[in-house]
């Protein structure tokens, strides 16, 4: 084997072995609902989210770069969780929490905590928790969409809630369910009406303020 070839089949073995670079996070807390649950985020925006460890159907959806961009750098001002972040204070327990870095070694890196003063943490887990809540009411729309259509309305104000929050998470995500209910006619007339204008909304080009704005 020449050196151009040995070279080449090196450079081909890296690529290969390369990951893409993930955060995670898991929060486990007995007695509240859901007791579990865990998302995925890759550097591409994939995401993924589970309320088990063994759920082998998880949520898929695909977060804005922005998004992406923002999550990533609250890791790296937290040293991508090579240090400890917990307060230590005595506060009440709110679920046991993980944050979990994978560069493109695959090479893992985590923190677990139950409360921390560090603004950067408040942050990151605040934005994984509002993620969180939009997984849950996908779950929600998609499970009333097929199986209770009285109750559609109620899971329509619960995204539409998030959304003027501006806590909704890859809002693109609801379109497909936001589509079925306006064209069918066995929807209420008003159920389809919101749905309409939620699906308008989402689909609203985003002002370059809005896209640079942090969410609250």
């Amino acid at each position: 084997m020449n050196l151009l070839a040995g070279a080449l089949l090196l450079s081909a073995s890296f690529l290969l072995s390369a990951a893409t670079p993930k955060l995670s996070f898991t929060k486990s807390f007995p007695g509240s609902v859901p007791a579990y649950c865990s998302v995925d985020v890759d550097k591409t925006g994939a995401l993924r989210y589970q309320e088990s460890p063994a759920d082998d159907q998880p949520v898929k959806a695909q977060l804005p770069d922005s998004d992406v961009i923002s999550l990533f750098a609250l890791a790296e001002k937290l040293g991508y969780f090579k240090s400890p972040i917990e307060s230590g204070l005595k506060v009440a327990n709110t679920g046991k929490k993980t944050f979990r870095y994978e560069n493109e070694a695959g090479v893992p890196t985590e923190v677990v905590f139950n409360y921390s003063t560090d603004i950067a943490a408040q942050q990151l887990l605040d934005r994984f928790e509002q993620i969180a809540a939009t997984e849950r009411a996908f779950i929600n729309l998609d499970r009333t969409v097929h199986f209770d259509k009285l109750g559609v309305n109620d899971s329509l104000a619960e995204v539409e809630a998030l959304w003027l929050r501006k806590q909704l998470a890859a809002p693109a995500q609801f379109i497909p369910l936001l589509n079925r209910i306006v064209s069918r006619e066995t929807f209420m007339h008003l159920v389809r009406d919101r749905a309409a204008r939620l699906k308008e909304e989402f689909l609203a080009p985003v002002s370059a303020d809005a896209a640079t704005s942090p969410k609250k």
